[in-house]
């Protein structure tokens, strides 16, 4: 088997991108490592792809996502899809499966493919990536996730608004016992979400605990057997859950019928997200909806903006964007019965 740049990067103990510029001649790069780099292009006998170094008129934009399967990236990457064909650019979807491995690889194959731009929408475990990614002069927006600190358009639903918003309905409907299942606490968009919602019960004179906030993976068996648990306290048991994202929504409901609970009328479900699935659920689920086709299309607009300007040499205008979530009432959530 040929070796890869990602054997020469492992074996020389540097990033796939600094192998890159080593290559290529670019950047700033110590003699040191340079020469360490090189002795093990020569030890391995890696030869790079003859790839012209003419940058190629491609008209290509790559798209990182975390989850392919994930609903609401799904839809997005529709939106960004259509979107970025009427500009006149074909789409390269690559999901990272909120790897910072991966990221990195893809984040490398994508340059060495010559796209015009990148959106990133993945859960970007490795800032340094981006970071070398932007600093190469590569034009990016950041979709539905931040990093902060970091010079690079930015995309976002207001995620604090939209916890918020999921509070305040549940408790008018007269819930005090509430708890949050969330799946990744150290997702900036999840905290803000976590953060929304509580400043909401607050208001609404409700205090939310620590301990009933409980963390799951997207995975539906870890997520149902959780929630069965929270619902199994027959005392304490919560009569409204908030979901940080629908795929946990999915374990919620599976409980609740496995415990025979009936949503709404003895526990009501608010998700997050408002993809395909918040339909399809039974009952139809509550839901907070990000603004699915505006996030896609103003991610598309200031990509190709910033590569227009970039091929005319014009300075860069870095925009960060908040577009407001709104609630979507169905069917799994109703008034708290009274004992």
């Amino acid at each position: 088997m040929k070796p890869t740049i990602y054997d020469v990067a492992t074996k020389a103990n540097v990033s796939i991108s600094t192998v890159s510029k080593v290559l290529n001649g670019t950047g700033s790069i110590s003699e040191k490592t340079k020469r360490r780099v090189l002795d093990v292009v020569e030890e391995l006998q890696f030869q790079p792809s003859l790839v012209s170094s003419a940058k190629k008129a491609m008209k290509t934009i790559g798209l990182l996502i975390p989850d392919v399967s994930n609903p609401f990236m799904a839809e997005i990457t529709r939106v960004i899809e259509d979107h970025g064909r009427k500009k006149g650019f074909n789409v390269m979807i690559c999901s990272t499966d909120n790897d910072s491995t991966k990221e990195e690889e893809y984040i490398y194959m994508l340059k060495q493919k010559y796209v015009d731009g990148m959106i990133i929408a993945t859960g970007l475990k490795n800032t340094r990536a981006v970071r070398e990614l932007i600093e190469s002069d590569m034009p990016v927006v950041m979709l539905s996730r931040e990093v902060p600190y970091l010079p690079v358009h930015t995309v976002l639903a207001d995620d604090f608004q939209g916890g918020y918003e999921a509070a305040v309905h549940l408790s008018q409907l007269g819930h005090k016992r509430i708890a949050m299942i969330v799946e990744n606490i150290s997702n900036p968009t999840i905290k803000q979400r976590v953060n929304g919602f509580k400043e909401g019960l607050l208001v609404s004179g409700i205090v939310l605990q620590d301990n009933s906030i409980y963390y799951s993976s997207l995975d539906l068996e870890e997520s149902k057997q959780l929630s069965q648990r929270i619902l199994a306290e027959q005392n304490e048991r919560p009569t409204a859950i908030f979901v940080s994202t629908e795929m946990l929504a999915f374990g919620v409901l599976h409980a609740a019928k496995i415990l025979n609970l009936d949503v709404p009328s003895q526990l009501s479900l608010v998700g997050f997200d408002n993809s395909i699935l918040a339909k399809l659920s039974n009952p139809q689920l509550t839901t907070i909806a990000q603004p699915i086709v505006e996030m896609g299309s103003k991610a598309i607009e200031l990509l190709v903006a910033e590569i227009t300007n970039k091929d005319q040499g014009k300075s860069k205008v870095m925009q960060r964007i908040i577009l407001s979530p709104c609630l979507i009432v169905r069917e799994s959530t109703a008034e708290v019965k009274k004992i």
